[in-house]
Formats: C-alpha cells, sequence, structure tokens
C-alpha cells in the first residue's frame, strides 16, 4: 500500500484568504487526506504560509511592523482559521523557517554545480523615488496582453501570463505609486530552465496524461511557448539569502531567492520542520518522503494560476538538482470560485473571507457546500441563495432531519437503548444491496479526486435513508406492527452510524456528533466494508443511545438578507 504525501499551495502570508482560495487548494487537500487516513494508508499532509517576496514586505509596511513580526502574526492568525475548518495538517508550517534556508540554499547548490544557475547582468527597473532596485510584483501597471490595469510585473493574475516588469504599460510603483522609474544594470541569478527543457518535457509525458485537463494543458502550454532562463534572484529585504560561499558578491548586496523559487521547497522544508518537531519519544523521518521516496505517491492541490510553477519550474528545479527527489504525481487544480459572477475584493467589501464565514456559521456547513460546488471543470459562483438552499436541503433536511427524527421518535416509543424489533425483511435487504452500491460509488469517486461527483454520492446515500423512512413509515408502523417499527428504527440508526463514518472527510464535526450518539465501547472503524454495508448491523440493539442537539439550523430569510447585506449581493 503506497505511502501518501498531500501538499496544498501555500497561501500567501499576506492576510486571511477568500473562500475561494480555501476550495481551490486545503480544504479538499483535506477532505481526501481524511478519506485516505479512514481507508487505512499512510498519509503526510503538509502546507505552510508563503513569507517571502513582495507581498509580505508590502503588508509588513501597511501594518507598520517589521517584516518579521508582521509574518509570525500572520501565521498565527492564518493557522486559527484553518483550524476553525478543521484542516487536519500533519505540520502547518513556514517558508522562514531555518529548514528552508537549508534546504533551498541546498538546491541551489547543486544547480549551480550542474551547470544550471548562471550569473547574468541584466537591465532593471529602478525606482528614483524609493531609491531602489524594485523586483518584478513591486511593480505594477496594464497588461500587455489582456489589458488589466493592476497587472504585477511577474504575472497577470486576470490572464495568468507570466510577465517581465518591462512588459508593462504604463507601469508604476507599488511602493510609492511614482512612475519615475529608469532602467539600470545589475547582477541577479537566472535559472537556465531552457537546459531543461527537454527533461521536464519527458517527465510531463510520463506523468501528466494522469493528470486532470486543466492541469496538463496549462503545463503544456508553457512547454509549447518554450522554456526561458529566469531570474531566481530579487532585491528585497526578506528571503532565503543567496548563499555567499558560492555568490559573494550578491550576498554582500543583499540578493534573496525569488519567492517562486523557495516556496515549492518548502514542501520538503516543512516536512523537515515536522520530522524536527516531533516528541522526544518519537522518530520521524522526513527525508523518506523526498528522497528516493519509490513507494510515496504525490498529489498536489492548487488554483489554476500556480499550475505553471508547480509543473514546470518546480520540476525542472529538481532535475536539475541530480538528485532522487520525489516529483509529483498527481496535480490536482481547480478553477476560480467567484462571488456571484464577479471577483471577491476586500477594499470593496464583496465577498465571504474565511474568518468571517466561522463567525457566521460552523465550518461543516461551509466544508460540505464548497466541496459540492469545487470548480473542477469551470468557474464556479458562490451566491448567499445557492449556499442557502444547498445547507437548508442537503444538511438541514436530508441528514439533519434524518438523524433527530429516528433518535428522537425512537427514544419517544421504544426508550434510550435501540430496539430489537424483527429480522431484517426485503426491504431492509434492498436497502443494504442499495447502499453498498452507493458507498462503492462514493469511494470511486474519492479514489479519482472528483469531489463534486463524490458528493452527490454522499447525498444520495443520505436520500436513500430518508426514502427508506418514508416507504417504511415506522410512526404509522407502529400503530399495527412494533416489531416492524422496532426493526425499521434500529435500520435507520445504523444508517446513522454509517453516515457518520463515511461523511466524516467532508463534515468531521457533525459526523462526530452522529457517532457520538451511540454508546458503542468497541467502536474502532475507520470506514464501512461492503458486506457492512449490506447487512446494516453495526449498531446491535440494546445499545444505550442519546440524541444529539440539531446538527443543522436551517439558514432562514432574514439570515439570508442579512448576510446579502453585510457582504454584498449580485451586481446591478
Amino acid at each position: 500500500m503506497a505511502r501518501h504525501l498531500i501538499t496544498s499551495a501555500l497561501p500567501y502570508i499576506n492576510g486571511i484568504k477568500h473562500l475561494g482560495n480555501m476550495v481551490g487548494s486545503m480544504l479538499p487537500a483535506d477532505v481526501y487526506a481524511r478519506y485516505l487516513r479512514q481507508r487505512g494508508h499512510d498519509v503526510l499532509y503538509i502546507c505552510a504560509t508563503d513569507e517571502h517576496g513582495t507581498p509580505a514586505e508590502l503588508a509588513a509596511k501597511d501594518a507598520g511592523l517589521p517584516v518579521d513580526a508582521f509574518c509570525a502574526e500572520q501565521h498565527d492568525a492564518q493557522k486559527a482559521v484553518y483550524d476553525g475548518f478543521e484542516l487536519n495538517f500533519d505540520h502547518f508550517g513556514r517558508s522562514s523557517s531555518e529548514q528552508n534556508v537549508e534546504i533551498t540554499q541546498h538546491f541551489a547548490r547543486r544547480l549551480h554545480e550542474n551547470g544550471f544557475i548562471e550569473e547574468r547582468a541584466i537591465r532593471q527597473v529602478f525606482s528614483i523615488a524609493d531609491d531602489r532596485f524594485l523586483p518584478d510584483r513591486y511593480i505594477v501597471g496594464t497588461c500587455p496582453h489582456c489589458g488589466y490595469d493592476k497587472a504585477r510585473g511577474d504575472q497577470c493574475e486576470n490572464c495568468t501570463r507570466v510577465l517581465d516588469p518591462t512588459d508593462l504599460i504604463d507601469a508604476r510603483s507599488a511602493i510609492s505609486g511614482s512612475s519615475d522609474l529608469e532602467v539600470r544594470e545589475t547582477k541577479h541569478l537566472f535559472l537556465l530552465q531552457s537546459k531543461l527543457a527537454g527533461e521536464v518535457e519527458s517527465w510531463i509525458d510520463e506523468t501528466g496524461d494522469e493528470w486532470p485537463q486543466l492541469a496538463s494543458s496549462i503545463a503544456r502550454k508553457w512547454l509549447t511557448e518554450g522554456l526561458h532562463d529566469r531570474s531566481i534572484t530579487r532585491d528585497l529585504d526578506w528571503g532565503v539569502p543567496v548563499p555567499a560561499d558560492i555568490w559573494p558578491e550578491l550576498a554582500a548586496e543583499g540578493k534573496v531567492f525569488y519567492v517562486w523559487f523557495d516556496a515549492p521547497i518548502e514542501y520538503i522544508g516543512a516536512t523537515k520542520e515536522w520530522a524536527d518537531a516531533a516528541p522526544a519519544d518519537e522518530v520521524r523521518d522526513w527525508k523518506s518522503w523526498w528522497y528516493e521516496a519509490d513507494d510515496v505517491r504525490y498529489t498536489e492541490f492548487m488554483a489554476k494560476d500556480n499550475v505553471p510553477f508547480h509543473t514546470v519550474m518546480f520540476p525542472a528545479t529538481e532535475i536539475g538538482t541530480r538528485e532522487p527527489w520525489k516529483k509529483v504525481d498527481y496535480v490536482k487544480a481547480f478553477n476560480w470560485l467567484t462571488y456571484y459572477g464577479g471577483k471577491f475584493s476586500t477594499s470593496q467589501k464583496r465577498g465571504v473571507f474565511t474568518n468571517d464565514a466561522l463567525k457566521l456559521l460552523p465550518a461543516d456547513y461551509w466544508r460540505y457546500f464548497l466541496i459540492a460546488n469545487a470548480p473542477e471543470s469551470d468557474d464556479s459562483s458562490f451566491s448567499w441563495e445557492h449556499f442557502t438552499a444547498t445547507v437548508n436541503k442537503d444538511l438541514a433536511d436530508t441528514l439533519g432531519n434524518f438523524v433527530n427524527r429516528v433518535l428522537s421518535f425512537s427514544r419517544k416509543r421504544f426508550g434510550d437503548d435501540v430496539p430489537e424489533g424483527r429480522a431484517a425483511s426485503d426491504a431492509e435487504h434492498k436497502l443494504g444491496e442499495e447502499i453498498a452500491g452507493l458507498l462503492a460509488e462514493y469511494e470511486g469517486h474519492m479514489e479519482t479526486l472528483q469531489f463534486r461527483k463524490a458528493a452527490a454520492a454522499l447525498r444520495a446515500l443520505w436520500s436513500a435513508g430518508n426514502s427508506y423512512l418514508e416507504e417504511k413509515a415506522p410512526w404509522l408502523e407502529i400503530k399495527t406492527d412494533q416489531e416492524g417499527a422496532a426493526l425499521t428504527l434500529r435500520t435507520a440508526m445504523n444508517l446513522i452510524h454509517l453516515y457518520s463514518v463515511v461523511s466524516e472527510p467532508f463534515i468531521p464535526a457533525s459526523a462526530k456528533a452522529m457517532r457520538g450518539a451511540f454508546a458503542l465501547s468497541d467502536d474502532t472503524a475507520t470506514w464501512v466494508s461492503a458486506d457492512e454495508a449490506r447487512a446494516l448491523a453495526s449498531v446491535p440493539a440494546g445499545t444505550p443511545f442519546t440524541v444529539p442537539p440539531v446538527l443543522f439550523a436551517k439558514i432562514t430569510d432574514e439570515d439570508l438578507e442579512s448576510y446579502k447585506e453585510r457582504f454584498g449581493g449580485a451586481e446591478d
């Protein structure tokens, strides 16, 4: 059985992220990691804050804090939100860690030794007003390809095209806003991607056909356009320093590595952080997950704008070391979640950010909705109307109401223990076969990382219980056949227990509440087998149970209007 290494694209340190960021990387990775753990796999789920580069320095400047203090504060703030969403990272690290500095510099040394890093004199934008060279992200302007007027000097976030600062129209400093810029000569290190292009293409030919169309098409588009040598150093005060033993002049000038050089390496760095943080009585071998790790299946989760760096630049970096570092096996890329078809915007107070989401409603509401509507095949749009309808129909009515009415009615008519009733009949055998089939469908979609389809299969499992309950109608059955009603309720309680197990990747807190309703001292099952699904007998008669609080409160019309007023609705 393969070991599974899972990473989410590192969230930038400059502020709390919106729901689109959550569904585009971290949440589906968590759902997948939880599922694999339940199925008995050895799983390591790694993420970290991306703390270097222009966004960190600019955000720290705006906050009036030293950049290191700002990053430490924001790391804790982001981690608190992810804890609130119950993202079960094995480790949530920091790209500014000493482990990442060590490994990034090791990669640079190896690339240099192998002839894949070259020092070049280049002409770079210098800001007269700021009296400094401007890294690419310190320059903003209009994209020459799509006309977006807030494009950065390294990439246009609107059309995702990679840019050089000199490509921008009406360029200006992101620090001062000054357009008093000139081009001067300076020296930087370049990763010679052109020399690695053939090897990267061969690797993608071997691996990329398994990836979703979104990921493979973006990677191949880059290859078709040709891999160009890329500058991997910047003029910043904050970052992984260039090793002085190799490049003393550049080190003396304070050059640091480009954030997109060290950020993917932080996946390895964070794994070493995890190992170094092990309790005294535990040994963690970080290197076995990354070096000569032939028994590891590595899956990356990211939004589509991160795909080029993960499928081309990072693999080129790994290949160029001439060391057996683990490369990604499967790239799960996502399109964008929009807000009523437009962009989430902090400045315009449009959209829901993750910290505010948790203040409104429990995490499971958001987890289920986001995964059930994940932007896999195309962009998807968040609206309060859609969110309300999904929560009320799927969670409150289909699952929550089933749990509450089964347990409440059984306690009222049969007491606080699971009733026995007669042996299963044709209706129960038919139900068991249906549940086993739906469970297999759910498992298949989870194995292939088809999250919307997995959510639909999970919803179908919940709906099957409701259909069975409506067909048997124990509230009528009990009037003439108490043994039959007891059988119906016992079967329904076993469905609740099954739901608690298989729903855990999506709604962990609610799954725990459902499972905790039954006093099963030896309840250690991590998954439900097909035979167990058919039998529906994991909760035997006589098992004490309690009725949990309402799992999902409905969102009212008044709630809906207040959310739209606070966060914005459809634009006119």
